[in-house]
């Protein structure tokens, strides 16, 4: 893993475990808050083990609310240890409590375990239209997410936010780039 991948990791897994260590009503926004910073990061560097951590905050951001205290505290724990066992860069057992994390979340209470995989997908596909925004292809921001074109094409679609654009550069200047690029 690259150092700065591994510090974009550790900044958000240290955010997480800040939020959850208290359990207070405000965690919901403040990891939805994560969760969207996290998706900078996965535009700027479009790396899967940035979607991997993206896509567990924006799963706990949904579904925190319904938690049981001993799920709740086995999942922060389970996060400190995969932020710990990054910090000392041990990536085996970083890799078994993200998994853990996610196992956790899917086994916590049957109504969690039943929507969990829709919760994910819809995760993944949010994330992707976000990918959008930043600038990446449709192919692109769906092979980060680990989805088919056509799911975030679908998704895309019925949103605004990939149809508001703004110009920074005006057309003319545009031209005259677009002209001097090609000479003519």
């Amino acid at each position: 893993m690259k150092e700065l991948i591994r510090t974009e990791i550790l900044y958000d897994l240290d955010e997480a475990v800040k939020i959850l260590s208290n359990r207070e009503p405000q965690d919901y926004q403040q990891l939805e808050e994560l969760s969207n910073h996290a998706i900078e990061d996965v535009a700027a560097h479009k790396d899967l083990d940035l979607v991997t951590v993206t896509v567990l905050l924006y799963s706990l951001f949904k579904v925190i609310q319904g938690l049981s205290n001993s799920d709740y505290e086995s999942i922060l724990n389970n996060l400190e240890s995969a932020r710990d066992s990054l910090k000392a860069n041990d990536l085996g057992k970083y890799n078994y409590y993200i998994k853990k994390c996610y196992e956790q979340i899917r086994n916590c209470n049957a109504k969690v375990k039943h929507y969990l995989e829709d919760v994910m997908q819809a995760a993944r596909i949010k994330k992707g239209a976000l990918l959008l925004e930043k600038g990446l292809s449709i192919g692109q921001a769906a092979g980060l997410m680990g989805l088919t074109n056509w799911d975030l094409q679908s998704y895309a679609g019925r949103t605004t936010a990939i149809g508001f654009h703004r110009e920074i550069f005006p057309a003319k200047k545009r031209m005259a780039l677009a002209f001097k690029i090609f000479g003519v």
